[in-house]
């Protein structure tokens, strides 16, 4: 006793010490003993899934969409993904290929991002609101931007817009997004080579 007031800060980190080493074995064994199991099939899904988060599917995001493909939906409502993406989810769900559903938008080869015209902004935030993975920065009454590698372009920040300063514009080819197109394989046989 006498130890611990002579060594007031001493005595308090060893006590905070125990503290943590108490709750964090209470819950370590939380953890373990009340874990959730999810769906494997889920987490491939959503896995394939573009990660877009712009709910024109009709959900909130990629995992509840996700989720609802497990329990039954139609695989062919997301337009970001395109077609590659169906036929990567029917090929592991083992369905039939369907065509992209038009009702919930048109996939596009050209990957686009917002652009707010800076000038015609008047700082209404609605933008903000609409913009499901936060790639748009201002606050209200100032001009707004976006970070254009946070975005998606999913599209949801253009509608709400009420001044209709928010063009969609395809992203310029650069280091991160480049590919090598090749060209068609050449399919001669024997007889038609030159001799």
């Amino acid at each position: 006793m006498e130890l611990i007031l002579q060594q007031p800060i001493a005595s308090a980190l060893l006590a905070l010490v125990g503290l943590s080493l108490f709750f964090g074995a209470i819950l370590g064994f939380a953890a373990v003993r009340y874990k959730v199991a999810g769906n494997p099939i889920v987490e491939q899904i959503d896995n394939i899934l573009p990660q877009t988060q712009c709910g024109q599917c009709g959900y909130l995001g990629c995992r509840p969409y996700a989720q609802a493909i497990v329990d039954g939906d139609a695989i062919n409502k997301c337009p970001p993904g395109g077609q590659a993406t169906i036929n990567a989810l029917a090929d592991l769900l083992d369905v039939d290929v369907p065509q992209l559903d038009t009702a919930h938008g048109e996939a596009t080869e050209i990957k686009k991002v917002a652009f707010i015209r800076e000038d015609e902004c008047i700082g209404c935030t609605k933008c903000i609101q609409a913009c499901p993975v936060d790639a748009i920065l201002g606050a209200a009454k100032q001009m707004h931007t976006v970070i254009t590698y946070e975005c998606t372009g999913c599209d949801l920040c253009v509608e709400p817009c009420p001044v209709d300063c928010i063009d969609m514009v395809p992203v310029a080819n650069g280091l991160d997004n480049w590919t090598w197109n090749l060209p068609d394989p050449l399919h001669i046989i024997a007889s038609d080579k030159a001799a």
